[in-house]
């Protein structure tokens, strides 16, 4: 694990734009594990601009998102696969049919996560898995006690997630579905590289805590510690409790392989 603290949320955003950027050019075929929510759309319209402007090239992408609403059919404005044809799809030259989201309306949902699973291995599994970290501690919807080998699947929302999540549902917190479809915690592991994405003040404690203490069920963003390839990008607000930034600085200032990106 390695964390790059950026001086602020645009920085940090054009950075985990520039990463991704860089993987879909060096593999044509690339399998991209995607994630929603109010972090990634400034990361998502990044993308957007440099397919259009610098003609980065979708076309060879497959793509799995990490969760999805139980209730919520596609075409719900407030379904995960409406924000990713809102934020992405629609803008860049991605296959439709290689884009991948959780069925919600599954009338079976142990069957649908069994499904989900075969066609991340069908294609080969997922090269780069973008995540964010809600503010209990959860990667996907992999609220606490989630299981550290746990594998797509439903899941009960927490309150505090669905009161973070209300903005989307018109500010109340019941509006929110109470379950969703999400990645498993050793699903996320698979993935060949992890990105890691956190902003705002509201981001600090949790991510310490994930980054910098136990590995443990109860905040499953902590299980990434045991990732070799898995780098944590923050903005100054979010890396505001880190105990180990001087060492962390230091790594990105002064590591060869981080010199294209200084």
């Amino acid at each position: 694990m390695e964390v790059i603290i950026r001086p602020d949320a645009e920085k940090t955003a054009q950075l985990a734009a520039t990463f991704i950027a860089r993987k879909i050019k060096e593999k044509q075929k690339i399998v991209l594990g995607l994630a929603t929510g109010r972090t990634m759309e400034r990361i998502y319209a990044i993308l957007v601009q440099m397919h259009k402007n610098e003609g980065l090239d979708f076309s060879g992408c497959h793509s799995f998102n990490l969760d999805e609403y139980i209730g919520l059919s596609a075409e719900d404005p407030n379904s995960y696969r409406s924000y990713m044809d809102y934020h992405l799809f629609r803008h860049v030259n991605i296959d439709l049919k290689n884009t991948h989201v959780p069925n919600g309306m599954a009338q079976d949902v142990h069957s649908e996560g069994k499904r989900y699973e075969e066609e991340i291995r069908k294609v080969g599994g997922i090269d780069l898995q973008l995540l964010g970290i809600g503010e209990t501690g959860h990667i996907g919807f992999n609220e606490p006690l989630s299981a550290l080998m746990s594998r797509t699947r439903d899941k009960s929302l927490t309150p505090h997630t669905r009161r973070q999540n209300a903005e989307m549902f018109g500010g109340d917190p019941e509006k929110v579905p109470s379950r969703a479809m999400t990645m498993g915690v050793g699903t996320i592991l698979e993935a060949r590289s992890i990105l890691l994405v956190a902003l705002g003040e509201s981001k600090a404690s949790i991510l310490a805590k994930a980054v910098e203490g136990p590995i443990t069920s109860m905040i499953s963003a902590s299980a990434l510690q045991l990732h070799s390839a898995c780098r944590i990008l923050v903005d100054e607000a979010a890396a505001s409790q880190l105990s180990g930034r001087q060492y962390y600085d230091w790594v990105f200032q002064n590591e060869p392989e981080y010199a294209q990106y200084r």
